[in-house]
């Protein structure tokens, strides 16, 4: 039997409600690039930097890791395995030599690879958009769209907080089994 989805109508209860929907929502987008990715041999983390750059071109390194938000060092990280993976090249910065421009390479093979899986996903994406009103689909399209600006903002606040990472506590030596 199928579970049935009930939506509150207490406004405290719909927020709660909202905020795990958010998250699965989230949940899903994550383990959806994560399985794009496997099937590219990279990890989700490198698919979309990949995705930067076939959005924006050949970048620097370093913008790279601005549009990221990831540390220069770990940029240089996931363009070695992107480069190992023959997805990307480095070019020599025509202005700085401190600098490399990360190009991507075979654009339209990976296009080829991942185009069937975005179009299954398309299909069932328009499919469930046909069930509503163009007022409807334009109020979603607002609702996402502040969702992602909030969520820059939180990210971006984020990044910029003094925080330490939690450790876990130690309360003595671990036990171990006997012989």
């Amino acid at each position: 039997m199928a579970k049935q989805k009930i939506v509150p109508s207490d406004p405290p209860v719909a927020l709660a409600h909202e905020a795990l929907m958010g998250r699965d929502f989230s949940d899903a987008v994550v383990f959806f690039h994560e399985a794009i990715a496997a099937h590219l041999g990279i990890n989700a983390t490198e698919w979309k930097c990949l995705g930067l750059l076939e959005r924006q071109g050949p970048l620097p390194a370093s913008r790279l890791a601005e549009l990221s938000g990831f540390t220069t060092g770990a940029i240089t990280g996931i363009v070695d395995r992107l480069e190992r993976a023959g997805y990307v090249r480095r070019e020599k910065h025509p202005t700085d030599r401190r600098s490399v421009i990360v190009q991507p390479v075979n654009a339209e093979e990976v296009r080829k690879r991942v185009e069937p899986v975005f179009q299954s996903l398309v299909q069932a994406l328009s499919s469930i958009a046909s069930k509503y009103s163009p007022a409807e689909i334009s109020a979603i399209a607002s609702y996402l769209t502040q969702i992602t600006a909030a969520i820059h903002a939180e990210t971006a606040r984020l990044k910029q907080a003094k925080t330490r990472p939690i450790r876990p506590h130690r309360a003595g030596p671990l036990l171990r089994p006997g012989p």
